[in-house]
């Protein structure tokens, strides 16, 4: 907790340190005095558009993958439409070219090499019998001629119309099939971002949480990563403890403590996380015995395990070694 709330709370536990906690009467004083404080997630979306609903509510408990709330997304739509035909279109393309031509097409170069070879049987006839009459000498060589002419001629069109439908079943070429590829790649990228875009304006609870604000109202608008719901998960709700010097050798990370705060449960614990690096409220100098009385450090702890219900953030606690006798 920061700011003048923060500064104001840092002030009361500095208080409670100097005249005593209530708690303690009756007992073994308290090792420090602190105060909770949440972590918030303040989820927003990365685009600015109004605010079409917002169904969750202050105070209200959210479970994870809950919807908070929902931006204007009919640009997003549309665009992810777009991208979806675009996809669509080039992986036909790719489909197109690796299955060669149409069966139309085959039909049509299928009925050509037909004819072609109803040609060539008429002109490998017609060379025969020229070649007949020539040796009888009943006809003259360049009828002959003409005759094998028309029958190369058959052949070699018969040769081109099989050669055609050979390469009517054949896929593109491979340098065109790996541009195919590279377009479906590129559009398949394309509509992941449209439809990261789409889910970014319409986000969930990331996990279980309390609803602790809402910023905005149904028919706002909402600038860009401008948050909309601040969450507290109870995972994330810790203790800021602060710790005579004095005491300082009873804390280390990792040692449990335990918590009496009003109004929470009892027997609550938590387990040390963080301890400040330097010391709060004295200044800087040479430390007499007196000031070494006044000198405390931040510590955190988490309670474990998480309460059902999250402590509420600013609440004063009271803390004490794991298991000593209050």
């Amino acid at each position: 907790m920061s700011g003048f709330l923060g500064g104001v709370l840092d002030g009361l536990a500095a208080l409670a340190l100097a005249v005593g906690s209530p708690f303690a009467a009756g007992g073994p004083p308290p090792l420090a005095h602190g105060y909770v404080e949440g972590e918030y997630l303040r989820i927003a979306a990365p685009s600015a558009g109004m605010l079409e609903s917002l169904p969750v509510a202050r105070g209200a408990r959210v479970a994870a993958g809950a919807p908070l709330f929902v931006i204007d997304r009919a640009t997003a739509m549309a665009d992810r439409d777009r991208l979806a035909a675009a996809l669509a279109q080039a992986r036909a393309q790719r489909a197109d070219l690796a299955t060669g031509k149409r069966p139309q097409e085959v039909a049509v170069l299928t009925a050509q090499k037909t004819q072609a070879e109803a040609a060539l049987r008429y002109s490998t006839a017609e060379l025969a019998r020229q070649q007949e009459l020539v040796a009888r000498k009943v006809s003259s060589p360049d009828k002959l001629d003409q005759a094998r002419a028309a029958h190369d001629r058959d052949h070699g069109q018969l040769a081109e119309a099989e050669a055609q439908l050979a390469v009517a079943a054949l896929p593109a070429r491979t340098e065109q099939l790996r541009a195919a590829d590279e377009a479906v790649t590129q559009a398949e990228a394309a509509l992941v971002q449209a439809e990261r875009r789409l889910a970014d304006l319409a986000p969930v609870a990331p996990v279980a949480a309390l609803v602790d604000d809402t910023l905005y109202n149904p028919g706002e608008w909402v600038p860009a990563g401008s948050p909309v719901v601040s969450l507290l998960p109870p995972e994330r709700v810790k203790l800021v403890l602060f710790v005579p010097e004095t005491a300082m050798a009873a804390v280390t990370p990792g040692v449990g403590l335990s918590v009496r705060c009003d109004g929470c449960p009892t027997g609550l614990s938590a387990r040390v996380t963080r301890i400040a690096s330097q010391a709060e409220y004295t200044p800087p100098v040479i430390y007499s015995v007196g000031s070494r009385e006044k000198l405390v450090f931040r510590v955190e702890a988490q309670v474990e395990p998480a309460p059902d219900r999250p402590l509420n953030p600013g609440l004063p606690v009271d803390v004490w070694p794991a298991g000593a006798e209050r």
